[in-house]
């Protein structure tokens, strides 16, 4: 059947997520602190206004722009305004060292980079080293934005275009190398969108992402779309806020002033807000809080669980947009509690061993996750051997081991290469960190391998103890902890750590992830385990 000579072939493009909030949810608010209040109707007129703003810089077709900015109405404007005009948006991380920043701008070659004054001595330094004439357009948290786009008319004809064009760009973190660059089209976004709130909208009662909602992320804007929930937020036209910096008071009013419901956030932040003596104070019981980008150690969960917040786990990565897989920590079933989840709609997830062969779904035998998805990166960024390499055998590889369970619920152990293979076996260096972090006095911990001549690698901890804590009793406690495991069966006597070191603080990546390469740079300062 041949389709009406007048009917419209819909594109997925991201203009299409704004349409419908922008119309039904005209009254609705976007808070940007501290003082910055948008109705969707406000917010839509603007992202047309930046669309001129850009074009009048020269910014055309297929042209990237590149942004350092605070989460702000300000980002999610570019959110939207870039990729509908049919640019690219290049979410720049301002948490990157100079050197690697540096490499990401060179890398991805923005032609126009909008830069809040705060980020402006980072410019300073490294662009005498750009390879490339760009653009900077400084911007303040009010004056000169606002001054920048106040100019520009209100109305901006976006185009229909392909789409598998591109949308957005940004950079791994680079822990284990060069920052590499990974890019999404309009339809793999959208698509995203979609099954995020498929995936997070399906919990019964009120445990699931809806309408109701107050939504603020806790998770930078330039880390994987924030990890994609503004598109989702703003398709279903909810209440959103936006933080500015991370200040954790000012995180903890945020909650309690405007009513947050919904957040998302590294267990580092999480943990960080729950420090404070003011969060004793708040009401967190309407607070739902998805946990991504690290594992949650054991302790924090029981600490979020006794305030009252209600949580999820989700599983994914830079490459997959972020969304694999959701599960519910707050369920009553131990066994719930400790997995990764079920993976979302649409999206392939298997556990494999090396020859690519399934894994029995036995909740023990352990493989690495690979994944399909309509929304997985299909390539970084001129890099053709790190490409074949992550799509090897035509599924996704995400470099993550783990179990699969007879319904299809998965359990990620470990990163593939923090797994500690010590005396012919692998340790999980997960499984260690949630005992230690069990124990009363534990703020934060990790678990790493070190080369040993004769063990091949050794487990040592490396732990972030309570003000005031007795380092001796602590350190008592948890190697009982462990040797207690051990002695059940449940641990191999291989993992009893060789050390344990306790640190002022751990060191983190850019985007709050255990730096596991930094910690063993690290240990070996502090003692020689090699014999």
């Amino acid at each position: 059947m041949l389709p009406a000579s007048n009917a419209y072939d819909f594109p997925l493009l991201i203009k299409h997520l704004l349409t419908n909030a922008s119309r039904a949810h005209a009254r609705q608010e976007i808070v940007s602190h501290p003082n910055t209040r948008l109705s969707y109707e406000t917010f839509e007129r603007r992202v047309h206004q930046l669309a001129h703003s850009l074009n009048n810089c020269g910014i055309e077709d297929a042209m990237r722009v590149g942004v350092m900015d605070w989460d702000s109405n300000r980002y999610l404007e570019c959110f939207f305004a870039v990729p509908m005009m049919g640019a690219t948006l290049f979410t720049i991380n301002v948490r990157l060292s100079p050197a690697q920043l540096l490499y990401t701008i060179n890398h991805g070659a923005p032609d126009l980079i909008i830069v809040h004054r705060d980020f402006m001595p980072l410019i300073d330094e490294i662009k005498s080293g750009f390879e490339r004439d760009i653009t900077i357009i400084p911007i303040g948290d009010g004056d000169g934005y606002e001054a920048w786009i106040g100019k520009a008319a209100d109305r901006f004809d976006f185009p229909d275009f392909e789409e598998a064009r591109t949308a957005t760009l940004f950079y791994t973190t680079g822990t284990t190398g060069n920052p590499k660059g990974v890019s999404y089209s309009h339809r793999q976004l959208v698509l995203h969108t979609l099954g995020l709130l498929v995936g997070f909208g399906v919990w019964p009662g009120d445990a699931g992402f809806h309408r109701g909602d107050v939504y603020m992320p806790l998770t930078p804007l330039f880390h994987v779309h924030g990890w994609g929930f503004p598109y989702a937020a703003t398709m279903l036209g909810v209440k959103q806020v936006y933080s500015g910096r991370y200040e954790p008071d000012s995180l903890l009013r945020l909650i309690a002033d405007e009513g947050v419901t919904f957040s998302h956030c590294v267990p580092t932040i999480l943990s960080m807000l729950l420090e404070r003596p003011s969060a004793a104070h708040i009401d967190l019981n309407r607070w739902k809080v998805i946990i991504g980008g690290a594992a949650l150690p054991r302790g924090l969960q029981d600490r979020a669980a006794e305030a009252g917040i209600c949580l999820h786990a989700a599983y994914g990565m830079s490459e997959t947009c972020p969304f694999l897989t959701v599960a519910d920590l707050s369920s009553d079933d131990p066994q719930i509690q400790a997995q990764t989840g079920f993976a979302g709609p649409l999206i392939d997830l298997r556990v494999v061993t090396p020859d690519m062969e399934d894994v029995p779904h036995d909740g023990e035998t352990i493989g690495e996750v690979v994944a399909r998805a309509p929304w997985l990166t299909q390539a970084y960024l001129d890099n053709a051997q790190a490409s074949d390499a992550l799509w090897s055998g035509g599924y996704l590889h995400t470099g993550d081991v783990g179990y699969m369970r007879e319904d299809g619920s998965v359990q990620i152990t470990d990163r593939l290469k923090d797994v500690i293979k010590t005396g012919g076996e692998w340790v999980s260096s997960l499984a260690l960190e949630n005992i230690a972090s069990s124990c009363n006095g534990i703020e934060d911990v990790a678990a790493i391998g070190m080369p040993h001549e004769k063990w091949g690698e050794r487990p040592v901890l490396l732990a972030q103890a309570a003000k005031g804590a007795n380092l001796e009793d602590l350190r008592t406690s948890v190697l009982r902890a462990v040797q207690s495991q051990v002695d059940a069966g449940a641990l191999s006597k291989w993992a009893m750590p060789d050390l344990l070191l306790f640190v002022d603080q751990l060191p983190k990546t850019s985007v709050g992830k255990l730096d596991k390469k930094q910690m063993r740079e690290d240990v070996l300062k502090y003692s020689d385990i090699k014999s």
